[in-house]
C-alpha cells in the first residue's frame, strides 16, 4: 500500500542522503553468513490475497498538524511473471472520491532485497521505488523523495503480520533518518485467497503465415537512391524470386536474382517462425557479402500483413527499419522497406518490390 500522492524523487540527492544517514537507517545491518545465503523470495507470500484496508493518511506530514483523512477499500495481491514478481492493485474511497493504484514487487536474489514500484491511476507514471529487506518478522524498504520542495527519506514498513491481518505504514524523515514522522498507515484484514491468474492463451499458430508466398515470382523493384535526404531519385529493375519452405516448414527462404543499374544482385531472405511467441524473424544475405546481417527484424502477421522491425546504423545514425510483406491478390504480393529517423513517428519508404506469380511449383527443398 502506497499513498495516493507522490512527487518526483530528487535523484541527485540519493547518494548524499544515504551516505550521511545514521547507521540505523541502513536497509540491512552487516550480514551474517546465514543472512547472505537466506532465500527471501517468499518473504511477501503472506501478502497474497484479497484484503479489506482501512487507511489513515496525515495531510501535513513533518508539521505539527495532526489533521488526517480516512479511506476504506480493497487490496488484491497476486503472483505474476511465473512467481518472480507480484502485483498489488488498490482501490479505496474517501472524502475526495475514488482512488486507485498499483505496485510491482520484485526480489533481487543477489542482494537479498525487495523493491516496490508504485503507479497511481491519476498520474499514470512510475513513482520512485522502495528498496529494502525483511528482518525480525517485518519488512522495511526505503526511498528518497521530495515533499514541499524538500528532499526527504521515506520508510515503508510491513509489521504485525498474521495469517489474516497485517499493518502497512509510511514514515517521513527530513533529517537523514534521525527522526521519523508517521505519514500513512493501513490496517489490512484478509477477505479471500489470491485469485488464480488466468492461463495465458496459447500462441496463435502462425507457421503457415507465408504459405501465400511460396512459388516462383517475377519481380519489379524501385529503390530510393539516397534515403532520408529529401531526395526523390529512384532506380528501377526487374528480377526473379523463388520462395520455398525449409526446415520442415519451420522456416522459409526467398532467393532473389536481379540485374540492377549497379550490377547483378543475388540475395536471400531467411524467415524463421518462433512458435512460443507467434512471431517471425527475418535476415538477409548477399552472395557478395556471404553472411547474414547482425540484426534480424522481428514481426508478427496481422490482417494478412507482417511488419518486421529492427534498428540499424544508416549513414552513421541509428535508424528504425521496417520491412513489410503482404499479398495484394491471389497471384500478386508486395514487399517494401522503410526507414524512420524520429523513433517511428514518420516513415520514408525507400524500396518497393512488386511480385507476380509465375508458378507454385519450386525445386525441391535443398535443391
Amino acid at each position: 500500500m502506497t499513498p495516493m500522492t507522490r512527487k518526483g524523487a530528487a535523484a541527485a540527492l540519493t547518494a548524499a542522503l544515504l551516505a550521511t544517514a545514521p547507521a540505523a537507517l541502513a536497509a540491512d545491518p552487516a550480514p551474517t553468513p546465514a543472512a547472505i545465503t537466506r532465500d527471501g523470495s517468499h518473504d511477501f507470500d503472506f501478502d497474497f490475497g484479497v484484503w479489506h484496508t482501512e487507511i489513515t493518511r496525515r495531510l501535513h506530514p513533518l508539521s505539527p498538524s495532526n489533521e488526517t483523512m480516512k479511506l476504506s477499500g480493497t487490496v488484491t495481491i497476486r503472483k505474476v511473471w511465473g512467481g518472480k514478481a507480484s502485483i498489488e492493485e488498490i482501490e479505496a474511497d474517501g472524502p475526495k472520491g475514488h482512488w486507485e493504484g498499483m505496485s510491482l514487487f520484485l526480489y533481487d536474489p543477489a542482494a537479498h532485497q525487495w523493491s516496490q514500484t508504485f503507479i497511481g491511476a491519476a498520474a499514470g507514471s512510475f513513482a520512485p521505488g522502495f528498496v529494502g529487506s525483511f528482518h525480525d518478522g517485518k519488512a522495511e524498504l526505503f526511498q528518497t523523495d521530495t515533499l514541499d520542495g524538500r528532499a526527504i527519506l521515506v520508510r515503508a514498513t510491513w509489521s504485525e503480520i498474521t495469517p489474516t491481518s497485517h499493518k502497512y505504514e509510511e514514515d517521513y524523515s527530513a533529517d537523514g533518518g534521525k527522526t521519523w514522522s508517521l505519514s500513512f498507515v493501513a490496517h489490512k484484514t484478509k477477505l479471500a485467497d489470491a485469485p488464480t491468474a488466468p492461463a495465458a492463451p496459447a500462441p496463435r499458430d502462425g507457421s503457415h503465415d507465408f504459405d501465400f508466398s511460396f512459388g516462383a515470382w517475377t519481380e519489379h523493384s524501385r529503390r530510393l537512391t539516397h534515403p532520408l535526404t529529401g531526395s526523390n531519385d529512384w532506380v528501377e529493375w526487374d528480377g526473379r524470386t523463388v520462395v520455398r519452405k525449409i526446415w520442415g516448414g519451420r522456416a522459409n527462404m526467398a532467393e532473389l536474382r536481379a540485374t540492377t543499374p549497379s550490377g547483378p544482385v543475388d540475395l536471400i531472405a531467411l524467415r524463421v517462425y518462433n512458435p512460443a511467441t507467434g512471431q517471425w524473424s527475418v535476415n538477409f544475405a548477399t552472395s557478395a557479402v556471404g553472411k547474414l546481417g547482425d540484426i534480424p527484424g522481428i514481426g508478427e502477421f496481422k490482417d494478412g500483413r507482417i511488419d518486421f522491425y529492427d534498428q540499424e546504423p544508416i549513414g552513421g545514425r541509428a535508424v528504425l527499419v521496417r520491412f513489410s510483406v503482404y499479398a495484394t491478390g491471389p497471384t500478386t504480393q508486395v514487399s517494401e522497406q522503410a526507414f524512420s529517423a524520429d523513433g517511428g513517428k514518420t516513415w520514408e519508404v525507400n524500396w518497393i518490390n512488386r511480385y507476380t506469380l509465375e508458378s507454385r511449383n519450386t525445386e525441391p527443398e535443398g535443391g
